[in-house]
């Protein structure tokens, strides 16, 4: 009993740590169409780590989180170079070329790439629901692009780097996973930060000369993504990953197309069409049935099926791979 309440527990705080980076998330398009007005690409990026980094180390020095074991670095630096630093530049760049459905259309190939790479590499289990929900939410996604998308003013391009920011985000999920079976979240978002900072540092020059011109709304957004969407946001990103497969995370960020439409309307007045909210609507429901699990009368009815046809009876087979051990710490 002990053992199935922690774990109802366990499976709760990892849904609220995914909602809090889906939301945020969600939030960083509205301040990146802002701050991308008065900053380039590659300063955009390493301003917004920047401010990351900053937040993250205080609160590692703080807490005494110190250095993470050795056997997690590699996955960090990849995620860091992959996901913080080139992700990051790549779909700055390709909203400058695209308009904001095509990228998002784009883009939202990333979570079946996580998917397609997980079973390959982490040997995450595809249930039939998760298949089935990634379908419906991608279905989604394609209907939100096309309603949004501004009729052929999409640049090849454009196209190219939001493809490319896909396979960066994809790879970087991949790559964070095992780093977090010896590392905190805190450690492996910090250091993943600093990695993906130092990767951006040729951008210097372009951060200093826009910072001195750009109007102090631009600025506030760009501190903006690097408080909230980088630092907070990959933090509890992390702190679910570890908890649950990078297939079913990945899932999960389908809702972000759902909360930029809303987003959109209330901050910016983007009244959305019926399409984009029937859109909207799939990309949510898909990713109820992707996080859903089947009923217990369902499995009792399997496992009873089991037993007559001559299986012996035993513990309920995991439908996941275990999460990854914690290293004693609250993240």
């Amino acid at each position: 009993m002990m053992n199935a309440s922690l774990a109802r527990r366990t499976e709760l705080l990892a849904a609220g740590a995914a909602t809090v980076t889906v939301v945020l998330w969600a939030s960083a398009f509205v301040s990146i169409r802002s701050a991308g007005a008065a900053y380039s690409p590659g300063g955009l990026a390493l301003g917004r780590l920047l401010a990351g980094a900053l937040v993250l180390g205080t609160i590692c020095l703080v807490r005494r989180e110190g250095w993470p074991p050795r056997t997690a670095w590699r996955g960090i630096a990849i995620s860091g170079l992959l996901w913080f630093g080139f992700y990051m530049v790549a779909l700055n760049w390709g909203e400058q070329r695209v308009d904001a459905g095509t990228a998002a259309l784009v883009v939202n190939i990333g979570p079946i790439l996580v998917a397609l790479l997980g079973a390959r590499l982490l040997g995450d289990v595809m249930p039939p629901r998760l298949l089935a929900g990634m379908a419906v939410s991608f279905a989604g996604a394609v209907t939100v692009g096309l309603s949004m998308s501004s009729g052929g003013g999409s640049s090849l391009l454009g196209v190219v780097l939001c493809l490319l920011a896909a396979v960066g985000y994809a790879g970087g999920v991949v790559a964070q996973k095992p780093a977090l079976a010896g590392a905190s979240a805190l450690q492996v978002t910090t250091f993943g930060c600093l990695v993906g900072a130092v990767a951006c540092l040729p951008f210097a020059g372009q951060l200093v000369s826009e910072a001195a011109e750009a109007p102090v709304s631009a600025t506030l957004n760009m501190v903006y993504l690097g408080v909230f969407p980088t630092a907070l946001a990959f933090t509890t990103w992390a702190y679910a990953l570890a908890r649950t497969t990078a297939s079913r995370m990945g899932a999960t960020t389908y809702a972000v197309p759902a909360l930029v439409v809303l987003m959109s309307w209330l901050a910016l007045g983007e009244v959305p069409g019926v399409l984009t909210l029937a859109g909207g609507a799939l990309c949510l429901l898909g990713v109820a049935v992707s996080r859903s699990r089947p009923s217990s009368r369902a499995s009792s009815r399997a496992g009873e099926a089991g037993v007559a046809g001559g299986a012996t009876p035993g513990p309920p087979i995991a439908t996941e791979p275990a999460s990854c051990p914690n290293t004693g710490r609250a993240d």
